[in-house]
This record gives C-alpha cells, structure tokens and sequence, in this order.
C-alpha cells in the first residue's frame, strides 16, 4: 500500500506544472487583410480586378512570413474570394489580439488620368481631397452590406459630412502606425515603386481595430501599365516582397513585449 501511495505522489508532482517554468512567449500576430471579395470586386481595371490583385499579394506575403519567421503568426480575413463585411475584418483582428494590421488595396482614378505609384494610409482626417475620395471608395463597399446604416451608426460613405467624426478620434496607435506606414513606402522606394507618400484618412475598417493598422494602396488599376504589372507574377512577388521586408524590420526595431 505504502509502495503504490508513493507512485502516486510522484506521478502527481511530474504531472503538476512547474512555478520555475517560463510560459512560451506569445507570438508576434499579424493579420493580412485582402480588401474586397466576392459580390463586392473593388476597383476594375481593362482585364484585372481589385479584389484578386488584393488576395493574390495578401497570401503571397502570407507566405513569406510563414517560411522565413518562425516566431510570427499570420491571421488572414480571407484567404479566398469571398465577401467579409468591413467592421468584421477589424473583429478578426480584435480577436486574434494582432501585434499588426495591414489590409491591402488597389487604387483607382476615374477618367483618363494616368497615375503611379503605390501609398500608405493611417487613420485619421483627411487633409486633402484626393484622400476622401480614396476613403469613399474604400468605404462604399458597407452598401453591400445588410443593415449597413445601423450597423456603422448612420455613417454615410458618399457624404464628406460623415467623416467629421474622423477629425475627433484620438488613435493610441497613431505613432506606430506611421512608423510602419513610413517603413512600407521606404521599402516600395527601394523596390523601384514611385512613392506616393504616408497620408491620413477616414478608413472604416481602421476605425474599429485596436493594434497599428495600415490600409495599403498598391498602384493605380486604372493606369493600363500599372494594370499589367499589379496582374502579373513579378509584379505581385515585388510587393509582397517589399512588405514584408517592412515586416520584418517593423518587427525587429519597433516591437516590444
């Protein structure tokens, strides 16, 4: 009896968890978030589609942090064409607890304007009228959402009264999210994309995410040359490239635990 009370207590000490023991340190987590998808395609272009641009650089990120950092988590909101409503996209976040949230987009200019270049936003107000009009693009896709106007408050993505509201958020974020804003255009610089500069605006699916957030505009679809290159393999290897290189050295200098 006494031999088989003295088995028990060790097992019970060798299966107790140790006080000496570190718990494993969290993972960095980063959420990619491809702007658009299913009923709702973004901007269109002679041949390409936002929303593939979009999910194509998204995963091939994706994968270049899931081969090269080991300690990084990678969250997608979609990882297929499918629809997901914008304050669900920040939700994802919110509930992944994300060190980091970037979600990527394709440009657009009615008329026969030819533009270049790819640029980076932070939420905030816009200060110039270029910028509200990438913002009401960007947040026209709530239209397709159901019960869109209770579901943001009334928020109206057409009507510049609407984002007023921007003027008066205060986001603790805000100094992170032009570090990384500033390290992704330095990184598109360095790899030959004309830098269209760090900017503010009134992003909906910023407004709701609680960690350093960035909304990516990639190039210009309407522009037929950068058309060809946003739709080609090189083309989406050299930004997913560039982005996550801003990554990586996000990570290395200005996170800490």
């Amino acid at each position: 009896m006494k031999t088989a009370i003295r088995t028990l207590l060790l097992l019970l000490m060798f299966a107790a968890p140790s006080t000496g023991m570190a718990a494993a340190p969290r993972k960095f987590t980063i959420v990619l978030d491809a702007g658009h998808g299913g009923k709702d395609p973004g901007a269109l272009g002679t041949k390409g589609r936002e929303k593939d641009i979009n999910l194509a650089v998204a995963l091939a990120v994706g994968r270049l942090i899931e081969q090269n950092m080991a300690d990084v988590s990678v969250v997608y909101t979609r990882k297929t064409d499918i629809f997901v409503e914008l304050d669900e996209r920040a939700n994802i976040a919110n509930k992944a607890k994300a060190d980091l949230f970037l979600s990527i987009h394709t440009n657009a200019v009615a008329g026969k304007t030819q533009h270049r270049g790819t640029e980076t936003y932070t939420l905030g107000m816009h200060r110039a009228a270029d910028n509200l009009e990438v913002a009401k693009r960007e947040n026209s896709a709530i239209m397709l959402e159901s019960n869109y106007a209770q579901r943001y408050e009334g928020f109206d993505p057409k009507s510049a009264e609407s984002y007023i509201i921007f003027e008066f958020m205060q986001d603790r974020n805000m100094e992170q999210s032009v570090k990384m804003a500033t390290m992704l255009q330095q990184q598109f610089r360095s790899a030959g994309r004309p830098d269209k500069g760090v900017h503010q605006a009134g992003f909906l699916v910023l407004r709701e995410t609680s960690m350093p957030s960035c909304l990516i505009e990639l190039g210009y679809i309407t522009t037929q040359a950068e058309e060809t290159f946003l739709t080609s393999n090189a083309g989406v290897t050299q930004l997913a490239q560039a982005i996550y290189a801003a990554i990586k050295k996000y990570k290395e200098t200005h996170h800490t635990k």
